[in-house]
């Protein structure tokens, strides 16, 4: 016998999905705009696991950028040490003087006659070029380079000049006094043939504002030209007479160099400079020119090469951006360039 569409339905089980149950016990649903916890906590994760890879991926970004500047700075290192590539035929051996002359200095006596040194020994230079642009600066290392270069010169037999650019003075023209011809530009700054000794008097100062100096030396002399006390005659005239003397050696190394093509007039010497044009008319400049002119003119070698030692790229970058990043650098590589120290 078929159940009719009279017969009642059956229940259905207890517990299962729609079954009866009084309307205080069901769960409410979730309000609109209110999300539930376990999809507020769902969110939460998902935001935490994006920022776990953007940090994983700005870190892998990092490390990678530190390890390219790494080998960026080894390979340049590398490059320097390996030193200026000579062409197969003659060429113009370049070095440059730029900058104060001055022991830390990248103008300093070391690394100049390094430079010199390299591009006098190698055969293929046909002359030495000195392209200065340089305020000057120490007597001691102008006067170490322009002793070497005359050293240079009489055990190779190669010509040397110098190429002014915008300055040559005091110092750097202690230098190019050692060329066999100094060139210039027409508005070249060229002389200042004199030594000087600058510093500071406070004594006044301290007097107005009731401040006491109070110096203890052993030996009279000791505090000489000290800026906070009063001026010593004697002092001033014993350092007087050692710039004197200094003054007197640079004006004998200017005639050792340029000879009769000085024209002596009383203002030679006085530490005055003049343009390029007034420094061929006194005789302390040759003619004009540049340092594609010489190399094609005079030396009748056009491709010129640069011999000037930069020094360690480490340590340049310690000197330009500080010592923090700078020396870590150069304690890392140093052992890469043992050519350049």
């Amino acid at each position: 016998m078929t159940p009719t569409d009279d017969t009642p339905a059956s229940p259905p089980p207890a517990g299962a999905d729609g079954a009866f149950e009084p309307a205080a016990t069901r769960p409410a649903p979730p309000p609109a705009g209110n999300p539930s916890l376990e999809h507020t906590v769902e969110r939460l994760v998902h935001d935490l696991l994006r920022d776990r890879r953007s940090e994983r991926r700005w870190r892998v970004f990092f490390r990678l950028a530190w390890f390219g500047l790494f080998v960026a700075v080894a390979y340049a290192i590398f490059v320097e040490s390996r030193g200026p590539a000579a062409p197969a035929g003659p060429h113009t051996a370049l070095v440059e003087v730029s900058g104060a002359i001055a022991v830390d200095a990248e103008a300093s006596a070391d690394t100049i006659v390094s430079g010199l040194r390299a591009a006098f020994e190698d055969k293929g230079a046909q002359a030495v070029v000195l392209r200065i642009n340089s305020p000057g600066g120490s007597p001691v290392q102008a006067g170490i380079v322009h002793d070497e270069i005359r050293r240079l010169k009489a055990l190779h037999g190669k010509p040397v000049y110098a190429v002014v650019e915008e300055v040559c003075a005091s110092g750097a023209y202690y230098i190019a006094a050692a060329a066999d011809e100094i060139f210039v530009d027409k508005a070249s700054l060229v002389g200042s043939i004199g030594v000087l000794m600058d510093g500071f008097g406070f004594t006044g100062a301290m007097d107005k504002l009731g401040i006491e100096r109070r110096l203890l030396t052993a030996g009279e002399n000791k505090g000489m030209l000290d800026p906070f006390s009063p001026q010593n005659e004697r002092h001033v005239a014993h350092a007087q007479a050692l710039i004197d003397q200094i003054h007197q050696q640079f004006i004998a190394v200017v005639r050792q160099g340029r000879g009769d093509r000085l024209r002596d007039t009383p203002e030679l010497f006085s530490g005055l400079f003049w343009n390029g044009e007034q420094a061929i008319e006194l005789g302390l400049a040759d003619r004009t020119g540049s340092l594609d002119y010489v190399a094609r003119e005079i030396v009748k070698a056009e491709d010129i090469i640069d011999y000037t030692q930069r020094g360690n790229l480490a340590e340049r970058l310690a000197r330009r951006f500080g010592a923090g990043v700078g020396e870590s650098l150069a304690i890392a590589l140093r052992h890469l360039a043992p050519a350049l120290r």
